[in-house]
């Protein structure tokens, strides 16, 4: 949802009713993941995406009706054996699309959920897709962290607490699915599936390092939705005038400002570290907080193998354990043959995603199988 926030927000402030379609599942090949939304206006305007192309005509008519019966609907797109000419995707996947009526009656936290994602606030949304009353498809529950005030009911409060419990889970990891019950939550039924969509804040991307290259990947990494902190303890370099696409600019010691983030609870598993200074007063401390605090998602440091080998004298020096070690990635990024920051950039930001969702970073044309991977089953990126 988060791609149509503006749009939906300013039709539901203004009273109008929209159709809103969302991925809430994917098989084999999908081309966009669960939470991708497409709108259908109240004057027929569509804004946004669930499939690239393959079946939006087919979801826009689907919502056009929906607007018009007001009975929302759990439709599944992909290739049919049984009818050649189906709507189905080119690439052989297959999505589960909800589509339901968005207005002021079906939705009426939804002001205060934009709220959360504009702030920066963890908020999920479950959403009932499925279930043998159909009376309960479309109900919905906001859920926040512990502690925090929810809103909406899914029906009974068993199923309520269910969901809620299940995801908080979620919204922790900033993870979204689609959960299954029995009619009334219980958690080894059947029939009753709910879509949670999480709308976690942006994972962290730490580059420590004030050079040309820093900016090239907090480039790359704010167009692939991490909020990246770029850090150096030298003022002369470390300016936002250098840094235009960094969420912001530190004058710290690296090790000293990551220590204190990790303290405040402000690092998780999704965070990427970005080593480049390739200087030891520098790179040692840093990666020594890195890696002794909680498992990071990526940890990556530039250099030649030269400066990795002394590099790793000093951290074994420094007490830092073989398996803590191993998870440095270093020299940093794929081998793309890379020469300038944007190439070297696009190379370190490839490996992050090989590591995120167990790609081996082949050329595709020379593999087989699934094109796209799942977080579940990556497996980690073998590095030379």
């Amino acid at each position: 949802m988060r791609e149509v926030t503006d749009q939906l927000l300013a039709w539901w402030e203004q009273g109008r009713a929209v159709a809103m379609g969302t991925v809430v599942a994917t098989f084999r090949s999908a081309p966009r993941p669960p939470g991708a939304a497409m709108l259908v206006g109240p004057d027929g305007e569509a804004v946004g995406s669930v499939s690239g192309g393959c079946v939006e005509g087919a979801v826009y008519d689907l919502g056009q009706e929906v607007l018009e019966t007001r009975v929302p609907q759990l439709e599944r797109y992909g290739i049919s054996d049984d009818d050649a000419f189906a709507v189905g995707l080119t690439c052989g996947g297959i999505l589960d699309v909800f589509v339901e009526r968005v207005d002021r009656e079906t939705f009426p936290d939804l002001g205060d959920v934009v709220a959360d994602i504009r702030a920066g606030r963890p908020v999920a949304v479950a959403t009932v897709v499925a279930h043998p009353d159909p009376q309960s498809v479309g109900r919905r529950i906001v859920v926040r962290p512990e502690g925090e005030p929810g809103a909406g009911s899914l029906g009974s409060a068993r199923a309520d607490d269910a969901v809620t419990d299940d995801a908080r889970g979620l919204l922790a990891g900033g993870r979204t699915a689609t959960l299954e019950y029995g009619p009334d939550g219980e958690r080894r039924g059947e029939g009753m599936r709910v879509f949670v969509s999480s709308h976690a804040p942006r994972a962290r991307m730490f580059v420590f390092g004030a050079i040309d290259f820093a900016a090239a990947v907090a480039r790359i990494g704010t167009f692939l939705d991490y909020r990246v902190t770029v850090c150096d303890a030298r003022p002369v370099f470390a300016t936002a005038s250098r840094f235009p696409d960094a969420d912001e600019v530190v004058v710290r010691w690296p090790h000293e400002y990551l220590a204190e983030e990790i303290a405040a609870g402000r690092v998780d598993d999704r965070t990427v570290v970005c080593v480049l200074t390739h200087d030891p007063k520098f790179d040692v401390p840093v990666l020594q907080e890195a890696l002794a605090g909680p498992p990071l998602a990526y940890i990556g440091a530039m250099g030649s193998r030269r400066t990795h080998a002394d590099r790793l004298d000093r951290l074994r020096e420094a007490g830092v354990t073989e398996e803590q070690i191993a998870r440095i990635s270093s020299p940093i990024g794929l081998d793309l043959g890379a020469r300038t920051p944007e190439e070297t950039a696009v190379s370190i930001a490839a490996e992050i995603i090989a590591l995120r969702w167990g790609g081996a970073g082949e050329r595709l044309t020379e593999t087989s199988g699934p094109i796209h991977h799942s977080a579940e089953i990556a497996a980690p990126l073998e590095r030379s």
